[in-house]
């Protein structure tokens, strides 16, 4: 698998923590956040390809927290993960921009797929800008 880092954030220790783990086995660079301001924070200092974002948190819910990104990091693709009573915010959150939205409880092969697919979906945008520019550069008259 590609390397490349993810974000994990989510209220409930317990499964951000399995789900980190199993994520760097697979060797991805894996961070952690426990809700959605910690997750912005650790998104302006360091290098992020993919959130993978709960919907349901109780200081920011993940719905506010995908607009927040979206404003700070336009090319970090995010992939929201909902319980079976927030549906509706799953598809909100793809009108926002999110990458796809996944059920819990969710199994590691089918998220290692769709985090992969987000990264790559990241990539191809991060080319094409920088394709762009460098084209835009070599354009500019000396």
């Amino acid at each position: 698998m590609r390397e490349f880092n993810v974000l994990v954030v989510d209220d409930e220790d317990e499964f951000r923590e399995v789900i980190m783990k199993r994520l760097a086995k697979r060797g991805l660079h894996v961070e952690g956040a426990a809700g959605g301001r910690k997750a912005l924070e650790i998104l302006e200092h360091n290098r992020t390809d993919v959130v993978l974002l709960d919907v349901k948190m109780p200081d920011m819910d993940g719905i506010e927290t995908l607009r927040h990104i979206r404003n700070l990091k336009p090319l970090v693709e995010v992939l929201l993960l909902t319980g079976h009573a927030s549906v509706d915010s799953g598809i909100e959150g793809m009108k926002l921009g999110a990458f796809d939205y996944l059920m819990k409880p969710i199994e590691l092969e089918p998220l290692l797929e769709k985090l992969a697919d987000a990264y790559d979906k990241k990539r191809l945008h991060q080319e094409k800008i920088e394709a762009a520019q460098m084209k835009k550069h070599m354009a500019m008259p000396s």
